[in-house]
């Protein structure tokens, strides 16, 4: 399995709440429509500063948004690559971006996970 990670901060002026529906209204379908022949899943994470436990409030995150895809292997991805850099795609996507996103910040990783085991 491949994961991808990207984070993501929302263009300046627009509220977390404006941000999340326009997200989950429009631009999750425009994700879902190039991703669903690729991706296995694809997930949006939103994220809530929370104050430090030694104090202190908490500060304006660098990031609104935590999206994920999985892809059951590298030709999935490869081909999900490839589907957002078609030309129609690519001009819809980023259209859409501009609207929602603070491009600039945009940060994408491949993500090699490990997990423990914490029913020990």
């Amino acid at each position: 399995m491949i994961k991808m990670v990207v984070f993501l901060k929302r263009r300046p002026g627009m509220s977390m709440e404006e941000f999340i529906e326009y997200y989950e209204s429009h631009h999750r379908l425009i994700g879902e429509r190039v991703l669903k022949p690729h991706a296995v899943r694809y997930m949006r994470r939103y994220l809530n500063p929370v104050p430090n436990p030694s104090g202190g409030k908490p500060e304006e995150s660098d990031y609104d948004v935590l999206m994920e895809a999985w892809y059951p292997d590298e030709a999935s991805f490869e081909a999900a690559m490839k589907a957002i850099s078609e030309p129609d795609n690519l001009k819809i996507i980023e259209q859409d971006e501009a609207r929602l996103f603070d491009r600039p910040k945009m940060r994408s990783f491949m993500v090699r996970e490990f997990e423990s085991d914490m029913k020990a």
